[in-house]
């Protein structure tokens, strides 16, 4: 009989967090709406404006906010898969500028091949990010399945004046993230068994990481846009705001922060790029200015629980910055917000 430890939950799974997700090309085929059309007043977001979550208005200024995410496990630790994939379904409320209230848990366990008694460790870690949030995990469903899937269904609440979408960026906006990029090269070197004991919790702890500033950032008129980076990587994210937005973005890449730029570096030479990234690069490269090899490795890479992406209003970077520094985040502007053209995204 296997210990707790022997199980590593990465080695039942054929993708990794939100490396698993659907290429949005494809996606764009899935969720074709095929002639029906249905009109619903009170629906403020829904699934054609490409945002985190969807927003209903419940009147005298009031809405509620739902999203659901859930994937396969990204670390061996099944209270670190809890905790991670519960902080990425709930980044989806923050991203909108609300507030989380109560979460529902999603799972699917090969009962055949792990014990339930991991399955427990999983909703474990679950209840704590939960907790951190300031909710309950009242609930959800189960099923037996092939492999490990968790992920909750969160709702969340917040003043329509403070909803924050993925449009709405202005000319002349400073774009900002508020984590580093590299976890999916990170999980990658982890499920190749090649990731180093000292880099083991770079990627844990970034992924564990709450948004929550995304409820103060929500309060601010000077944000224009905002959204979080998971799996289709920073260019996709990015690109969909400028579509949103009818808008592109010009990008440094120099100023582009990671989590740890020499130890990505390392395993991008071991070769551990995650088969996501050419998914996403091939579903949306034509909408990119010509980029190097390198440079598709990092802005390619799909991010599990990643920070947020955010518009800033040029006249406002030292509010921004100060207001991020409250919450222990040093955060430089990596690129613009610029007039439309060919386009959607220009690195240099």
């Amino acid at each position: 009989m296997q210990t707790k430890m022997e199980y590593k939950l990465t080695q039942y799974s054929h993708g990794a967090g939100c490396g698993c997700k659907i290429a949005p090309n494809v996606l764009d085929k899935i969720l074709k709406t095929n002639g029906v059309a249905t009109s619903f007043p009170n629906l403020l977001v829904g699934n054609s404006e490409r945002d985190d979550a969807c927003v209903v208005d419940i009147g005298n200024g009031d809405a509620i906010v739902s999203t659901t995410d859930f994937f396969m496990p990204i670390v061996d630790d099944a209270q670190d898969f809890g905790r991670i994939a519960s902080v990425n379904a709930i980044s989806d409320i923050y991203a909108m500028g609300a507030t989380p209230i109560v979460a529902i848990a999603i799972l699917g366990w090969p009962i055949n091949e792990i014990p339930a008694e991991i399955a427990n460790e999983v909703i474990e870690g679950a209840r704590r990010a939960c907790a951190d949030a300031g909710i309950a995990l009242a609930g959800g469903h189960s099923i037996d399945s092939p492999e490990p899937i968790f992920g909750l269904a969160v709702t969340g609440k917040m003043k329509i004046d403070n909803l924050k979408k993925n449009g709405g960026a202005k000319v002349g906006d400073h774009l900002f993230l508020t984590k580093g990029l590299g976890v999916g090269i990170l999980s990658t070197a982890q499920k190749k068994d090649i990731l180093r004991v000292e880099d083991a919790d770079i990627a844990r702890n970034s992924m564990s990481q709450l948004n929550k500033i995304g409820m103060r950032f929500g309060q601010q008129d000077y944000i224009h846009a905002m959204t979080d980076v998971t799996g289709f990587g920073l260019l996709g994210h990015l690109s969909e705001m400028c579509e949103a937005s009818d808008l592109t973005a010009q990008v440094d890449f120099k100023k582009v922060p990671y989590l740890n730029r020499v130890v990505i570096d390392y395993y991008i030479d071991k070769g551990s790029m995650p088969g996501g990234t050419k998914r996403n690069w091939a579903a949306y490269g034509h909408k990119i200015g010509e980029i190097t090899d390198y440079q598709k490795s990092i802005l390619c890479d799909p991010q599990t629980s990643g920070g947020l992406l955010v518009a800033v209003c040029p006249n406002h970077l030292d509010d921004f910055k100060n207001l991020a520094k409250q919450e222990g985040l040093f955060l430089e502007s990596f690129g613009r917000i610029t007039d439309k053209k060919e386009k959607m995204v220009y690195v240099a």
